[in-house]
């Protein structure tokens, strides 16, 4: 007799570069207002204060190439590229020069984030959940082992709605560096592998709608792709 009730869900997982092995991902933090021009246009201050966190479910990550339907109880749907970074070994409190032992790899990133639910959620000083933590929020390019491509500090990282640049940024343009964020967040919190970093999105996000397809990069790690598709439903 199976000791659960129901059969339990299946590993939620990314792709792995020029691998058939998957990614197993366990959870998704993301580092808030990481890029200071973006800080700016969120109308906040980007003095370098110690970084803010946020989750979204492991279920939530998508392949790129996939078909993302505009989603319910919003009417300001946006894009946010990211550079991705995959944990392959767990700590706590792991010190800041021993940070990248803990990187398995990394990739690149779309935090979709249904923006008007984030605000109300930020002006009435609730959680972000209902703006950044619904279905097929993340997807997510292949990741890239770190043993193979190094650690990038640098290297240019954009996106563009149907084929018109959007966003135009550097990675050495963090605010928080991968081994600032990986040693901030295990002193909170003890990372395991599987967990993903989502580190941050530059200046020049905007509003998507159905139709829309959307591509992005990063130098050195290689790009992403998603079409935005009617709602599901056509719930409003």
């Amino acid at each position: 007799m199976s000791e659960f009730a129901f059969t339990p869900p299946g590993i939620s997982s990314v792709a792995i570069a020029d691998e058939s092995e998957r990614f197993p991902v366990r959870r998704i933090f993301c580092v808030g207002r990481n890029y200071a021009a973006h800080a700016r246009e969120m109308g906040r201050d980007p003095d370098r204060e110690p970084p803010f966190f946020f989750t979204k479910p492991a279920d939530t990550v998508v392949d790129s190439g996939a078909v993302v339907p505009y989603p319910p109880q919003t009417k300001n749907f946006h894009y946010e590229i990211e550079l991705v970074v995959g944990i392959g070994k767990g700590g706590a409190e792991i010190p800041t020069d021993k940070a990248l032992d803990h990187v398995w790899g990394y990739g690149v990133g779309i935090d979709l984030t249904r923006r008007d639910l984030q605000l109300d959620a930020r002006e009435k000083g609730r959680p972000w959940d209902w703006g950044k933590a619904f279905d097929l929020s993340a997807p997510c390019a292949p990741l890239r082992r770190a043993s193979s491509i190094g650690h990038p500090g640098s290297g240019r990282i954009w996106l563009a709605v149907n084929g018109v640049v959007k966003q135009n940024a550097d990675l050495k343009d963090l605010i928080w560096s991968v081994p600032d964020i990986v040693a901030i967040l295990s002193q909170s919190m003890t990372l395991q592998p599987g967990d993903l970093i989502m580190t941050g999105t530059p200046a020049g996000v905007g509003a998507i709608v159905p139709g829309d397809i959307v591509t992005g990069g990063i130098e050195g790690l290689g790009d992403i792709d998603i079409t935005i598709s009617e709602r599901v439903g056509n719930v409003a």
